[in-house]
């Protein structure tokens, strides 16, 4: 059962969904976890939900567990853990529920994020698992069993390259264990099965014929697919399926396709008219539809950008004037995109992408508030009100952001990087260089080219 995302829905629970996300932005939380908990229920493969979900719950907890709750949720989580444990074997979507129930309770529950994760893998929802695993990896990064069920998790995901990174990390740290090598070739294995379209040969349901009979549907597939296409592929494509479109008026994937590879070409008044096609067929609201309606708009205008003569008089006038037009589109598109869809998260964070590079901050603070209860853009989020912060003089509360950012970021990759500069940099502004130079110390220990960072840790231990 393959995880699923919100345009994977019935209409019904996605208008239920956001109704969760709308309680959630409103910090109604008790509110949002009963509406998620709904959705999940009957549609236990919607991640996107379990995400919010999550998010909630901890919003709900505070940040931390009292030690009152922990108490009154660890006695009666108890026999909960023991009715999931046997749910797990023998149907894991009930487990699941009764995990969800654990965590409601206490969200940073050893045993509900084990048995959640249990019954996931179980369950086929690999996303779901990875989720669960990672929180509990924060709590014992050096848990052997844990580190080896989360690589198993995520090549499941098909995330192979992480799950690479986890058993590497552990053949180093546990040089001696052999399953871990086991594992990796199981990885490789699997990784040559899936590149070589071979597996239905390993189960029996294929043959070498099968393989060389589907080779040019394949191959027809794969140009298909392929997000970039060659202009001689996509003109095929483009004959093809203009050739199908009269059989077909009210395919409205293949007017999509069509609007694609038109932008592709740079024929963007082309594609434009098939974005209305779509609009005219569906008669209602479609946010996708919307974003790609601005995206091919905005790429109208990096285009007329790019042919402009370099060489004319008037050339820095002219681009000046094009992307300023560019400019003042995009925030007003994206503006409207938000008030049409107020619960879209995604779109939220967008626009204080846009009012943040256009230097109205406190229009950017707003938009960035509502988008940290987004989880997939929370991080950012925080890092951007940070950023906010710091410019309107709140050096403080710039602080105190980047430092809840940072506290959960589990991997100290470029994003991590990022905040802690930031951090360092605030703390510099707020007369603190002792702990400015902790967070850049920290980022000198794993990247000396980062930015500026070398100099600033030199100039502090020669104490220039």
């Amino acid at each position: 059962m393959p995880e699923k995302t919100v345009n994977e829905i019935s209409r019904e629970l996605r208008e239920l969904y956001q109704k969760g996300t709308m309680a959630l932005q409103r910090q109604n939380f008790e509110y949002a976890i009963a509406i998620f908990n709904q959705v999940l229920t009957r549609e236990p493969a919607f991640f996107e939900c379990r995400q919010a979900l999550r998010a909630a719950q901890f919003k709900e907890a505070g940040g931390r567990t009292s030690f009152f709750k922990k108490v009154i949720g660890g006695a009666s989580s108890s026999p909960l853990v023991a009715k999931g444990q046997l749910a797990l074997r023998k149907n894991p979507l009930e487990a699941m529920q009764i995990a969800e129930q654990i965590l409601s309770g206490d969200p940073y529950s050893t045993a509900g994020h084990k048995l959640l994760a249990d019954a996931a893998l179980e369950a086929d929802l690999a996303k779901t698992a990875c989720m669960s695993l990672e929180i509990l990896l924060k709590n014992s990064p050096k848990d052997f069993d844990l580190s080896m069920q989360y690589g198993r998790a995520l090549a499941a995901a098909g995330q192979a390259g992480k799950a690479e990174d986890v058993y590497t990390d552990l053949m180093q740290a546990y040089p001696t264990r052999g399953e871990v090598a086991d594992a990796l070739k199981d990885l490789s294995a699997r990784r040559t099965l899936n590149e070589g379209g071979y597996e239905a040969l390993a189960d029996g349901s294929g043959s070498y014929r099968d393989i060389l009979k589907n080779k040019a549907e394949a191959e027809q597939l794969e140009q298909e697919k392929r997000e970039v296409k060659s202009d001689d592929v996509a003109q095929r494509l483009i004959y093809e399926y203009e050739q199908r479109l009269p059989r077909e008026p009210k395919n409205l994937k293949l007017l999509r396709e069509l609007a694609e590879l038109y932008a592709q070409k740079k024929d963007f008044n082309r594609a434009l008219e098939y974005c209305e096609r779509i609009r005219s067929s569906e008669g209602g609201t479609d946010p996708s539809l919307d974003k790609l309606i601005s995206d091919v708009t905005l790429k109208k205008y990096d285009y007329a950008l790019e042919r402009l003569d370099q060489s004319a008089p008037d050339f820095a006038e002219q681009a000046a004037r094009i992307q300023t037009e560019r400019d003042e589109y995009h925030l007003s598109e994206t503006k409207a995109r938000a008030e049409r869809y107020p619960t879209d998260l995604q779109i939220r964070f967008d626009l204080g992408e846009l009012y943040f590079k256009a230097g109205k901050v406190t229009e950017a603070i707003q938009e960035f508030q509502k988008a940290q209860n987004n989880p997939n853009k929370r991080l950012q989020a925080m890092g951007y009100l940070g950023q906010c912060y710091a410019r309107r003089g709140m050096n403080d509360m710039a602080a105190r952001a980047l430092q809840n950012a940072i506290k959960e970021k589990l991997v100290f990759d470029s994003e991590k990087k990022e905040l802690v500069y930031q951090l360092g940099s605030v703390l510099e502004k707020m007369g603190k260089p002792d702990e400015a130079i902790e967070q850049f110390k920290q980022i000198y220990e794993v990247d000396i080219g980062y930015k500026d960072v070398a100099a600033k840790v030199d100039a502090y231990y020669s104490g220039t």
